[in-house]
Formats: structure tokens, C-alpha cells, sequence
């Protein structure tokens, strides 16, 4: 395990990294998640034997420290993102990023566009005021106070299931709200308009379950490849680990 300072206090971020040649991949999970749970069956694939690979939590989540001062911004994670890609001398590599992790890779490679040489984007939160779900929207309804101390996140691990409830409850509340909050409100530019932006080489998977994604002909136009996976949901991942897996190998 390894780990870098992410703010003045000395906070810091932790990921495992295995060794290898090539360009790096880095996993940056979504919100309430961990890298791990959530990549690890992809990185032991023999598309990606030999490569260096990183899985990186957030701040807030997993291994990684969760101050009560920090703000949790999209533009926060990105940078603490960058402050762990710095200690591990990654340059160029590839950043696969899922829901909000991919918000938080489209940032990164915004403000830090040396750290990246290619985005894969799965499911990633591209606009602000998302429709109202049980997901960063579900969070933010809450006020921190009804969340972290009033029982809101109680209720919202009743409601989303066994799976993401298992990686939840690892995350720190406070944190968890403050990133759904600033994740519903966006950033500026937006995540779509920087990902537009962008000049690296960039894939968006949307699984088929989730229905079309809005805008996917402008991001098309743009040069993103957005890959549709039919039968998957919102875990690429482990709903078509094979359709994945290629996406992150190139």
C-alpha cells in the first residue's frame, strides 16, 4: 500500500499498486465504492498481464483518509488524485473511471492533462441536476446534518442494495454527502464540456440496461467513442467484464 498528502493537515491518499511495464493503468472507483472491490478482477485479465496497475480510493472512501475540513469537491478528488499519480511517477497512463470516478478522471485530465494518455469513462456523471435516484441526487436530498447525524444514511443503505451497501458503509458520511452534493451541482466547465474538450484519446461506456446516454452523437462528434454494452447496467464491469476489460486495454 502506498500513499501520498492530499491537503495541508498532511491527509492522505492510499491505493495498491501491482508493477509492470508499459503505460500505467489507474482505477478510480465511484461514490460510496472502493477500487478494488470494484477492478481487481479486471486487472488479473491477460489483456492487462504485465501491466502496472494502480487502484486508488478516494478521499473519504476505502483506505484513504477522510478529514471533517475538507470540502470533497469533483476538483478536490481530482487534485488528490493527482497529488497519488505524482508519488507514483505515472505519467500518460490510462484512467479508468466509474460513475462518479470517471467525473473525477474527465477533471483530472482538465487540470492535469500530463498525468493522462488515455480516459476510459464508464457511466461517468457528464451534467449537473441529475434525475432524482437513490444514487449522488438520493444522497444530496438530505441536508449533512439529516445525513450524517440524522439517519439518512441508514436509510439510504437500506435502499441501494447489497452490493453497493458493502462499500458504503466503508465510506465516511460526511464525505459521502459532501461529494453527492458537489457531484449534483457539477463543476466549471462542465464535466461533459471537458471531456468534449479534451485532446486525449477517450472511450465512454454506457451499459444497455441504463438506457441511451443523453448527448452521445455531440460527444461522437468530439471524437469520444462511445461504446454501448448491451445487457450490461451501471457496473460495466462486473455486468460484461470481457467488454471492460478490452475498453481499458485499448
Amino acid at each position: 500500500m502506498r500513499e501520498a498528502r492530499f491537503d495541508e493537515r498532511g491527509s492522505v491518499i492510499r491505493w495498491t499498486e501491482a508493477a509492470g511495464e508499459g503505460l500505467a493503468v489507474v482505477f478510480v472507483h465511484g461514490l460510496g465504492s472502493a477500487s478494488t472491490v470494484y477492478h481487481a478482477h479486471i486487472a488479473a485479465r491477460t489483456e492487462l498481464a504485465g501491466r502496472q496497475v494502480l487502484f486508488v480510493d478516494l478521499p473519504g472512501h476505502g483506505i484513504s483518509d477522510r478529514p471533517d475540513d475538507f470540502a470533497y469537491r469533483i476538483e478536490d478528488h481530482a487534485d488528490a488524485l493527482a497529488a497519488a499519480l505524482d508519488a507514483a511517477g505515472v505519467r500518460g497512463g490510462v484512467i479508468a473511471g466509474h460513475s462518479m470516478g470517471g467525473a473525477v478522471a474527465i477533471v483530472l485530465a482538465h487540470r492535469r492533462p500530463d498525468l493522462v494518455g488515455r480516459l476510459v469513462v464508464t457511466e461517468g456523471n457528464l451534467d449537473p441536476l441529475p434525475a432524482p435516484t437513490a444514487s449522488s441526487s438520493g444522497i444530496a436530498s438530505y441536508t449533512e446534518e439529516e445525513f450524517v447525524r440524522g439517519g439518512g444514511f441508514a436509510r439510504v443503505l437500506e435502499r441501494v442494495g447489497p452490493t453497493w451497501a458493502a462499500t458504503m458503509r466503508l465510506a465516511d458520511p460526511l464525505a459521502l454527502h459532501r461529494s453527492a452534493v458537489h457531484l449534483v451541482q457539477g463543476t466549471d466547465p462542465v464535466m461533459r464540456e471537458m471531456l468534449i474538450r479534451s485532446s486525449v484519446p477517450r472511450v465512454y461506456l454506457q451499459g444497455g440496461l441504463s438506457g441511451k446516454l443523453p448527448g452521445a452523437e455531440g460527444l461522437r462528434e468530439a471524437g469520444v467513442d462511445v461504446v454501448n454494452v448491451p445487457g450490461a447496467g451501471h457496473n460495466v464491469m462486473f455486468d460484461d467484464p470481457d467488454a471492460f476489460a478490452a475498453a481499458v486495454a485499448g
